[in-house]
């Protein structure tokens, strides 16, 4: 039997029954939704379009193939993953966390936090390149800030979120930024300075909108709080500016453009040695007193390694806050993750995605809708495909002869890529993106995606940008061309 194309209503069905299992996911199981119950709706989904697949004359084997090529895509992120999860165990550790909550309660006002967050986090970003690593450093600490200060962890979220992906979209040394210029076909610096018309804008109305949240809400600290986790923290750790040195060394990594897998597990490593060598009196206290010292620093450190950090100050809530990390903890994500891109695999393999683009792409009659037909199917993909990558390269491969159809320069689809595609992509929680920052921030996509404003305005201004012509730029025709220069001779 010969392989088939889908109808529309193949395509649909799906897409369809993902959407009623997570919706029934989230209805049913609330936070715990991204602890299992969202996986088996995934896999409930890829099982019902492997049955459209075999109705259509797809092999078993050519789709079991597709699947684990897909999974096979995600090991780089599941590589990320594990060593920020030890990264962030070594650094509560080595007391570099705990420093950079330190400091930030004593210099970050309540009313100027969440904007200086989202600012904060978009120049580490930009500096950089990488909201992964941007969130799990100067993230984590600022969200240990916000609960210090008695602040919306969500808010807090939604601003580093915010932030992170605003420096990432503006900097040269993001994949992202390379790769969307590279499946449209134009030049880097030419996507970077057409994207800037609508992230900088955007980022300077969620700028205004953290503003007046900070100064319009009752965020007046509680400095007996404050004073309290302070002290804790002075009592625990050695507070100084040595602690900070492992995050220097990881963004200097970072700006030198080594790898993001081994930049984030030195650092994990560099924070398990400044624990051994400036957190002593904590080290004394930790490990088992019936063997040698170094011996037991070793077990400890591998300990963290794998289960993360934990302690005991005698309150709770302190404990949750200068507590987390291990590899460990981000198996649950990275499950996530295995089973998101499975479902995506196999819907792009027999067809379905490719058959609901074109079908989007029939109403798309002028520009301001051929673009924001683009944006939506990025979106789509990133639900469907759960992976910012793909939602480049499958809507750029799908529109970029049509865009060059039109007489439309490829720096509108390369910006179009990255609104529509990498900036929602930590908006939805079973994707790669959404899955990480759940897992670094501890805050649900689903609680701080109403908050990561300049996320959500970027799209929107990109299609009101479309529909009213402004920086959509055409291709100049070859005759056009020989008439400048003929003038300019």
């Amino acid at each position: 039997m010969s392989e088939k194309q889908p109808s529309f209503l193949d395509a649909s069905i799906p897409l369809i029954v993902l959407v009623i299992l997570l919706s029934a996911s989230v209805y049913l199981f609330g936070d715990n939704s991204s602890y299992g119950p969202n996986q088996i709706a995934l896999f409930m989904a890829t099982a019902v379009a492997v049955v459209i697949g075999l109705k259509n004359g797809y092999r078993w084997a050519v789709i079991e193939k597709a699947m684990v090529k897909g999974i096979s895509l995600s090991l780089g992120a599941v590589l990320i993953l594990l060593s920020v999860g030890a990264l962030i165990g070594t650094w509560m550790l080595s007391g570099t966390v705990p420093t950079l909550i330190y400091y930030g309660l004593q210099l970050l006002s309540p009313s100027w936090f969440f904007a200086a967050s989202c600012l904060l986090c978009g120049i580490v970003a930009m500096s950089i390149g990488s909201s992964w690593t941007t969130a799990a450093t100067i993230g984590v600490a600022l969200i240990g800030v916000a609960q210090g200060l008695g602040l919306s962890p969500a808010i807090t979220a939604g601003a580093i979120v915010s932030g992170a992906y605003f420096g990432d979209k503006i900097s040269p040394l993001s994949e992202t930024t390379n790769l969307a210029p590279a499946v449209a076909g134009s030049d880097l610096f030419d996507h970077i300075r057409h994207m800037l018309w609508t992230t900088v804008p955007s980022f300077a109305i969620a700028l205004i909108l953290f503003t007046i949240i900070g100064f319009s809400t009752d965020v007046s600290a509680d400095f007996d709080r404050i004073n309290e986790i302070s002290t804790v923290l002075q009592q625990n750790f050695s507070i100084n500016f040595t602690a900070l040195i492992p995050l220097f060394v990881l963004l200097a990594m970072a700006v030198k453009k080594v790898p993001a897998f081994p930049t984030v597990f030195i650092g994990a490593l560099l924070g398990a040695l400044w624990a051994v060598l400036f957190q002593q009196d904590l080290m004394t206290r930790l490990v088992e007193q019936d063997i040698s010292y170094a011996l037991a620093s070793l077990k400890l450190v591998w300990h963290i390694f794998h289960a993360g950090f934990t302690i005991d100050t005698g309150n709770a809530s302190l404990n949750d806050l200068l507590s987390g990390g291990g590899m460990a903890s981000m198996l649950n994500t990275i499950w996530l993750v295995f089973c998101a891109m499975m479902f995506g695999a196999t819907i792009e393999k027999i067809g379905l995605l490719r058959k609901f683009v074109q079908s989007i792409l029939f109403f798309a009659k002028s520009t301001g809708s051929l673009i924001t037909s683009t944006i939506a199917t990025c979106f789509v993909t990133n639900v469907l495909t759960a992976d910012q990558y793909m939602s480049i390269v499958m809507p750029g491969r799908m529109f970029k002869e049509e865009y060059e159809r039109r007489n439309l320069a490829p720096v509108n689809l390369s910006r179009t890529l990255e609104d529509g595609g990498t900036i929602t992509s930590p908006l939805i929680p079973w994707n790669t993106c959404g899955a990480y920052m759940h897992s670094v921030l501890q805050v649900s996509p689903l609680d701080y995606a109403v908050y990561a404003f300049f996320n959500l305005i970027n799209p929107v201004l990109a299609i009101i940008y479309a529909y009213c012509g402004i920086k959509i730029l055409r291709l100049t025709p070859p005759d056009s061309v020989a008439k400048d220069l003929a003038a300019k001779a």
